[in-house]
C-alpha cells in the first residue's frame, strides 16, 4: 500500500483544522523532500486546488507520480476535446512535468451528460498519446459508480474512507474494484482533521454528534490508542486499498503519519462508529468556509 501526498493545502486554505492557511513554498519543499526520503513519490492535486499545481511545479516534482483532476466541464464549452486538451496542457505546464500518472474527473457526473462519451474519448486519446498513464474518477459516494461502471471503465477510483465513513466498503465496491484491477485510492482518512481534533475543539463545532464522539473517545482511552493510530490503523488494515492520500500542512504532520504507519495495529472499532449520516461524513455539508 502506497501513500500519496494530498496537496489541497498547497493551494488553498483547506481543512476544518487548518489554522495557518496555504502552505508556504519552504514548507512544501520540506514535505516533498521528506516524502521522497521515505519512498513516497505519488502526489495528488487538482486544477481546482487554487495554486497547488503551480506550487508543485516550483518545487521540482519531475520524479513523482502526479495525479490531477479535471474540474466540472463548463456548459459553455463547445469543443470538449479542445477544452480537455487545453486543461491537460495547462496542468502539465504548471506542474513542469511531461506527463501525468493519473487524470481523474472531479465531477464524474459529467460522463452521464450528453457530452459524456466525448469527454471519455478525449481523455482516452490523451492516454493513448502517452500524456496520461491512468484515467478515472474522484467520487464522493459509491452510489455514483452504480451508473458509471457499465459504460466507463476506470483505471483509478478515488473515494473517501475513514473510521466513520465506510461506504466504499459497505457497498461492495471496494472488493469489486479490486477484482477488476482498478487502482483504489482513498482520501479523507482523517475526515479533514476532524478525527484528530481534541474532544473540546470538536464539540464546539460538531456537538450534534456528541454521542458518537463519546463512544470514540471512550474507546480510544480504554485501548490506549491515539486518534492518528486509530485512523491510520483502520485504513492500513484494509487489504483492497492500493493508495492512501494524506493531506498535510507541515513536515511534522507528514513525519508523524510516516512514523505511526510503521506501528503494528490489531484492534476492532465499535460497530456504532460506522456512520451513514451524510451531514457528518460529507464535509461539504458542514457549512464551514
Amino acid at each position: 500500500m502506497d501513500f500519496s501526498i494530498g496537496t489541497a493545502q498547497f493551494g488553498l486554505s483547506y481543512g476544518v483544522t487548518n489554522t495557518k492557511g496555504k502552505v508556504s513554498a519552504i514548507e512544501i519543499n520540506k514535505i516533498l523532500e521528506h516524502a521522497r526520503r521515505n519512498n513516497i513519490i505519488k502526489i495528488d492535486t487538482a486544477i481546482d486546488y487554487g495554486e497547488s499545481e503551480k506550487s508543485l511545479g516550483q518545487a521540482n516534482i519531475s520524479n513523482c507520480k502526479v495525479v490531477t483532476k479535471l474540474p466540472k466541464v463548463p456548459n459553455e464549452a463547445k469543443d470538449i476535446s479542445q477544452w480537455i486538451n487545453d486543461q491537460i496542457n495547462s496542468s502539465l505546464s504548471r506542474l513542469k512535468i511531461p506527463s501525468l500518472y493519473g487524470l481523474l474527473l472531479h465531477n464524474p457526473a459529467d460522463l452521464l451528460s450528453e457530452k459524456g462519451e466525448e469527454i471519455w474519448e478525449s481523455i482516452n486519446l490523451k492516454k493513448n498519446e502517452g500524456l496520461i498513464k491512468k484515467i478515472g474518477f474522484s467520487i464522493y459516494d459509491p452510489i455514483e459508480l452504480d451508473s458509471l461502471w457499465e459504460i466507463f471503465k476506470p483505471d483509478i477510483v478515488q473515494a473517501p474512507f475513514n473510521i466513520l465513513d465506510r461506504r466504499i466498503k459497505n457497498s461492495g465496491w471496494l472488493k469489486k474494484l479490486n477484482e477488476n484491477n482498478v487502482e483504489i485510492q482513498v482520501r479523507s482518512i482523517f475526515l479533514q482533521g476532524l478525527l484528530l481534533m481534541s474532544p473540546i475543539e470538536r464539540n464546539n463545532i460538531f456537538y450534534k454528534w456528541h454521542s458518537i464522539w463519546n463512544i470514540l473517545d471512550t474507546w480510544l482511552l480504554t485501548n490506549n490508542i491515539s486518534p492518528i493510530e486509530a485512523s491510520l490503523g483502520f485504513v492500513l488494515s484494509e487489504k483492497y486499498i492500493d493508495c492512501i492520500v494524506v493531506g498535510v500542512e507541515s513536515y511534522d504532520q507528514l513525519n508523524e503519519i510516516i512514523s505511526t504507519s510503521n506501528n503494528q495495529f490489531n484492534f476492532e472499532l465499535p460497530a456504532v462508529l460506522n456512520v451513514d449520516d451524510l451531514d457528518l461524513i460529507e464535509p461539504y455539508n458542514w457549512g464551514i468556509k
